[in-house]
């Protein structure tokens, strides 16, 4: 993405004040760097880049830029092994990331008309509570539900007239499968879903549109960056809007660390421009995915990024072969039959590599060996290898109120 004048400007202005506070993580890792002579984007793309392992060496408070008497809030990133990632969150930073949030829902077409069901988490977890900020300052109904206790979602759903279900989407694929599982589907007043937290594919997104007949938006965010709400795709679906005025992003390629060209894929790097609490600069999202070029249909002037692929420390390797989840359910979604429900197991057995994929289907008991081997046939072509297939009926695999696991590796 080509950085403006003005971007470049607000950067070059931030890393020097973040290199001079001896506090900050920046004060050691810049300096080498004479900020001040830096006079172009090839400048700060030589600058080095920060991940999460940066802010977990700075645990507890160590990333905040701001004394703590400006601090109003803490979040922790969602991650359940390592040190916590702690994020300071100044008044502007929490109003900044309402505003950003506000702008997704009327992107998604949302007004202060519409009741929105939120299902994400509450707490240190950045999800729930964004959802709620940017609501209210749109002006529509929050229905702060929470994760979990889906008789009462569903209760709610149909008393306090939810037209908007906010939800990672294994949560909204569950509700959906109970809906049409109790056949309330008419007492329903959903129309739009706005997703988030995980990666899900073109089945699955099928699955939730049809079983719920609504219209599905994909959120972006993270704890680090604010959280979710910093980009949203359009009525036109051609990737995520993001917010060049809060963040400038960045496409690398993670192998080299060298910047890719527009419309090629590679990791997300973002730079916070107006955050005060915990900004960031040259931040390794880790998200697959690549900046799309030229101006949207829609004629939003917010450059895109395309929906996320995957995560770079996602890949695992069996028998030699490197792969990724969105390869896996690419496969799947090219096997008729097959859903969007799927679970990869690995295992080391006999001093060999084991990995078994089930899937479930909704295709008669006597069609699965016939599924089976086309779904292996169709891993042998794509992938270059030949796992265990197992089909299973629809509901056969767990649900989760959260992020589903569906890459099992117990070879670690």
């Amino acid at each position: 993405m080509k950085m403006t004048e003005q971007t470049f400007e607000i950067i070059k202005k931030q890393a020097i004040r973040l290199k001079s506070l001896e506090s900050s993580l920046y004060h050691k890792k810049f300096a080498d760097f004479d900020l001040e002579s830096m006079q172009s984007q090839e400048d700060f793309e030589k600058l080095p880049f920060t991940d999460k392992n940066d802010l977990r060496d700075v645990y507890p408070l160590g990333l905040a830029a701001v004394p703590m008497s400006q601090v109003v809030r803490i979040h922790s990133s969602s991650g359940t092994t390592g040190t916590p990632v702690i994020i300071p969150y100044t008044k502007k930073d929490v109003d900044d990331w309402s505003e950003q949030f506000k702008r997704c829902y009327e992107i998604a077409g949302i007004t202060k008309e519409d009741r929105l069901q939120i299902t994400p988490g509450y707490g240190l977890w950045t999800a729930g509570i964004g959802f709620q900020l940017g609501a209210e300052l749109l002006g529509a109904t929050a229905i702060p539900m929470g994760p979990g206790n889906t008789e009462k979602q569903l209760q709610f759903m149909q008393d306090m007239g939810a037209t908007v279900i906010c939800a990672t989407s294994s949560y909204a694929l569950l509700l959906a499968e109970e809906i049409e599982k109790r056949g309330i589907k008419d007492k329903i007043k959903l129309k739009k879903g706005v997703i988030g937290s995980e990666r899900w594919g073109e089945k699955m997104r099928k699955r939730i549109r049809e079983s719920l007949g609504i219209e599905l938006y994909d959120i972006y965010g993270l704890t680090e960056i604010y959280g979710p709400g910093i980009g949203i795709n359009c009525e036109y679906d051609c990737g995520m809007h993001v917010f060049d005025d809060y963040c400038y992003y960045e496409v690398i390629n993670p192998k080299t660390g060298e910047t890719v060209p527009d419309g090629e894929m590679g990791e997300l790097v973002i730079t916070t421009l107006q955050k005060e609490g915990a900004p960031l600069v040259r931040f390794r999202t880790h998200d697959l995915t690549r900046i799309i070029p030229g101006e949207c249909k829609c004629g939003r002037k917010y450059p895109r990024i395309d929906v996320i692929m995957g995560r770079s420390d996602d890949l695992f390797k069996v028998k030699g072969v490197n792969m990724f989840p969105a390869q896996i359910e690419d496969v799947l979604k090219a096997v008729d039959g097959a859903s969007c429900e799927y679970r990869v197991e690995i295992d080391h057995v006999n001093g060999k590599d084991h990995m078994m994929v089930l899937f479930e289907t909704d295709l008669p008991f006597d069609r699965f060996t016939e599924l089976e081997q086309k779904a292996q046939a169709h891993f042998k072509s794509r992938i270059g290898m030949t796992p265990d297939i197992k089909a299973v009926p629809n509901g056969t695999l767990p649900r989760s109120e959260k992020k589903s696991k569906r890459v099992v590796d117990n070879r670690n």
